[in-house]
């Protein structure tokens, strides 16, 4: 019956769920958006780009799976170390699991060279996923989900984290791909050959121009101790791609995002945008909250408090999540507490 009201709701949402298509409606199915191999709902197709960020997104302890598909013959063009340009025809996929797949999100580089953005839900047997409406679903049964409901989420969520970054692609990047892998990262997932870094990529000539020194010396965060690196690059993962210095949000003069081609710069700039900051946001029943990040102080920074919100006016991030993440917030918690110094 599930499955039926899905099928429903993807025939009225139609192309309505695309973001920039140039006519073509998206497939009604996942298994039609060119994912697995002929004649499988579930096998991936081996030709396709596993990948996994350094610096994962928290989504309430999903599992995730990622895939890249770029075009025969081309490559993205890296000479902008922190802006690729993706060629047309690229295709991302991302899986999300709670014990079986939930939901996978695709994003399609259409012909006029806009994005495309799409979500497929999961019938609850794992054998194939159908298209979303545009509007999003408030919540579907997924067991493992808090409280056993998951939300899907709606094309406008999916444009307040995409279009906020330098480009839409988010997690496949120099630093996020870098070799030189985060120890101490929250929720990071282990290297494993079946998934490409920036060495590999450049390697087989899907990656051109990217500057040399990045490939002599892969690029990491320049921060001062570990701890910071990793609190940083938490940072980077789950808030930069909406608080930058570029993006619609730069009036705030938060700048979360790490840049694989001025690292000792961003994470400069981003200490001076945090400590000794005045926050706009005033966290309620906490007179002495009033700053962004008080060094030695998680209890009087907006950073962490908010952070650590369950509550939907002032949790931050305010999409995607239900449940504080415990492991980057103590680690947030931590840097602030014992390494940062006052300006």
């Amino acid at each position: 019956m599930r499955m039926r009201q899905l099928v429903l709701l993807a025939a009225l949402a139609g192309a309505g769920s695309a973001v920039g298509a140039p006519g073509a409606p998206l497939p009604a199915r996942l298994s039609d958006t060119g994912l697995y191999r002929p004649g499988s709902a579930t096998e991936v197709r081996a030709e396709h780009i596993a990948f996994a960020p350094q610096y994962p997104l928290w989504s309430d302890g999903t599992t995730k799976r990622r895939w890249l598909s770029l075009p025969p013959g081309t490559a993205i063009d890296a000479r902008q170390p922190d802006a690729w340009e993706f060629p047309i025809g690229t295709r991302l996929w991302k899986e999300f699991s709670h014990g079986r797949p939930v939901e996978t999100r695709f994003i399609e580089r259409a012909a006029d060279g806009t994005w495309r953005f799409a979500t497929y839900v999961w019938n609850a047997e794992g054998t194939d996923a159908v298209l979303a409406p545009a509007a999003g679903i408030a919540a579907v049964p997924a067991a493992g989900a808090p409280g056993g409901r998951y939300a899907i989420p709606s094309r406008e969520d999916c444009l307040a984290c995409h279009e906020g970054a330098a480009v839409p692609v988010l997690g496949f990047s120099a630093l996020q791909l870098s070799p030189d892998r985060d120890p101490l990262a929250p929720h990071a997932e282990p290297a494993r050959h079946e998934r490409v870094d920036l060495a590999r990529l450049a390697a087989r000539g899907l990656l051109r121009n990217l500057p040399q020194p990045l490939l002599d010396r892969p690029p990491r965060i320049a921060a001062r101790t570990p701890t910071e690196r990793a609190a940083l690059g938490y940072l980077h993962g789950n808030c930069g791609h909406c608080h930058n210095d570029a993006g619609p949000l730069a009036s705030l003069e938060l700048a979360l995002a790490q840049q694989a081609g001025a690292a000792a710069d961003s994470a400069a700039g981003t200490l001076r945008s945090l400590v000794g900051h005045s926050s706009r946001f005033r966290a309620g029943g906490n007179a002495a909250a009033t700053q962004r990040v008080v060094p030695g102080r998680k209890d009087a920074s907006v950073l962490v408090l908010r952070m650590e919100s369950t509550n939907p006016l002032a949790r931050m991030p305010p999409l995607g999540v239900q449940v504080v993440d415990d492991e980057g917030t103590a680690l947030v918690a931590r840097w602030i507490r014992h390494e940062l110094q006052p300006h």
